[in-house]
């Protein structure tokens, strides 16, 4: 192992290499200074070209920072990550056909990099039959240039599974806290693992440079073994970055890092607002010691929502990024409070193994079949994050979003809905533009799912949408289906949202978790 320069480091970078980047969107353990490195390379020295860019998940703070900084014309040939929406240069890009994009499931890109660390053929997995990702339906392309099929169907036994093919990767820019002299790297300081060592592996076992950026050196022999998260014998090069910040939001966080717990009174309860409600009417489906996922967007709140109530305790919050227990935060990837921190591929297992009782995901589009879409829309490509692993694979899944977008403003006088400012777009149209979850599918496996707005609760019924609850002040004809490009089926017991969600203090949601039969326990232990 060698401490270099970052100009020495990058100088390694040829024209056509697949560089993998490790890290979560949102700056947690995003190696940020080897990717401003790299840019300032090809600036400097218009080299190099035609880079393949390889990341689980999306890498950058949603404007300017991650791998945005490589989105020059000519410097990356193609992007395949879970998401786009983090780096917004190569959103436009991918939107005017310059790049070849590709959005695939991260649980998926996840643990097909576990796959190729142990030199299998690839990964077999039935995440993503029946969505954009499925080879029938697109193979997870994002632009008309992207023509290579990354994705195959592959029947075995009489089941079709999606193969996730492999790639040969030649540099890995990975993140740690501190390194050795042996190229030990530990990551006490970091808010999440990803895949660092199974990266590490995969590109070690495929000839190429493992190059780690840390804050900090250590002597040979002085970190603690059981603390090393990425063994020296796998690590080629190493730069230091005294600054970096543990997210890019601040600068080091003990609790994110799993130092301290931090009181539950520190958690500022939200606002009332749609989001609050539509979390609040979401946390009614918790039940103790259910198993959950939090996805991004408006479900984050449920985290808050469950602190403010007490009820942290009863239940189980999971993130994708491998927190478990605790609080995940707003801050997308990171958690407050939390029992264990596993490796991302683990925690996919976890989910894909149907280990979610509950999975909490937004929405941007629900149609009529009850297909939702997260991943492209009102012309722009976002990408799927680790929606599709969660949502195909939960027991129940539980999709929340305001019903319309757009600078939508309400009120709530005496616990009654007023829609001051209806909302400019549209999110239920007749047909979603790219299907991230098939509702047809999801039935025929026979699971529930709930659709929560802050006006109006849908389930997936046998003909598809159906409307079973109605928030109070609302007029069905005027602010909802005036609003819908389809006529939902109406269910014949249809009822009124539970009044304590407009009210704007706690709900009590600790005594209905009471009146509820504890669930994850195995019948053997009941009898």
């Amino acid at each position: 192992m060698k401490v270099v320069s970052f100009e020495k480091a990058v100088s390694y970078v040829q024209d056509g290499d697949t560089v993998m980047i490790g890290g979560s969107g949102g700056g947690h353990a995003i190696p940020e200074a080897l990717i401003v490195a790299l840019e300032n390379r090809f600036l400097t020295e218009k080299s190099p070209h035609n880079l393949t860019l390889l990341h689980p998940v999306g890498v950058g703070d949603n404007v300017s920072q991650g791998v945005g900084h490589l989105a020059h014309p000519g410097l990356v040939k193609r992007i395949v990550t879970g998401a786009l929406v983090n780096s917004p240069a190569f959103q436009v890009r991918a939107e005017e056909d310059t790049v070849e994009a590709y959005t695939l499931p991260q649980g998926a890109l996840s643990e097909l990099i576990r796959e190729m660390a142990a030199g299998r053929p690839g990964l077999f997995s039935q995440v993503g039959l029946h969505t954009f990702v499925d080879p029938r339906m697109g193979g997870g392309r994002q632009s008309k240039c992207a023509t290579e099929e990354l994705v195959k169907i592959i029947n075995l036994d009489g089941k079709d599974w999606i193969f996730y093919k492999p790639y040969q990767v030649d540099i890995a820019f990975l993140r740690g806290t501190t390194a050795d002299e042996d190229g030990n790297v530990t990551m006490e300081r970091e808010a999440v693992f990803g895949e660092m060592l199974s990266m590490a592996q995969a590109v070690h076992r495929n000839g190429g440079i493992v190059i780690v950026q840390v804050a900090r050196l250590a002597q040979r022999g002085t970190l603690p073994a059981k603390q090393v998260k990425i063994p020296g014998m796998l690590v080629d090069l190493v730069v230091v970055d005294p600054t970096q910040r543990q997210t890019y939001a601040m600068d080091y966080s003990p609790a994110y890092a799993g130092e301290i717990k931090i009181p539950m009174g520190e958690i500022s309860p939200l606002p009332l607002d749609p989001r609050k409600i539509i979390a609040r009417r979401a946390a009614l489906e918790l039940a103790p010691g259910s198993i959950c996922n939090l996805g991004s967007g408006v479900s984050t709140g449920i985290a808050t929502i469950a602190a403010e109530e007490g009820i942290v305790d009863k239940i189980v919050l999971t993130n994708e990024q491998g927190l478990i227990g605790g609080v995940p935060s707003s801050d997308a990837g990171a958690a407050v409070n939390y029992t264990s921190m596993v490796d991302q591929p683990y925690q996919f297992d976890f989910y894909d193994g149907g280990g979610l009782d509950l999975a909490f995901l937004s929405f941007a589009e629900v149609d009529r079949a009850g297909n939702v879409n997260v991943s492209r829309f009102n012309g722009r490509i976002i990408g799927v994050g680790g929606f599709i692993n969660i949502s195909q694979c939960a027991k129940k899944v539980i999709f929340s979003g305001t019903f319309t977008a757009g600078k939508l403003e309400m009120s709530w006088p005496d616990g009654k809905t007023v829609i001051q400012k209806e909302g400019k777009f549209k999110k239920f149209p007749m047909t979603v533009e790219q299907i991230s979850y098939n509702g047809s599918f999801a039935q025929q496996r026979g699971q529930e799912a709930l659709y929560i707005t802050e006006r109006a609760v849908f389930k997936r019924g046998d003909k598809g949408l159906e409307l079973i609850e109605i928030a109070p002040g609302i007029d069905l004809d005027r602010d909802i289906l005036a609003n819908m490009d389809f006529i939902p089926e109406i269910s014949k017991d249809l009822k009124v949202m539970d009044e304590r969600l407009f009210l704007d203090q706690p709900m009590g949601l600790a005594k209905d978790l009471e009146s509820k039969p504890v669930v994850n326990i195995p019948k053997r232990l009941l009898e």
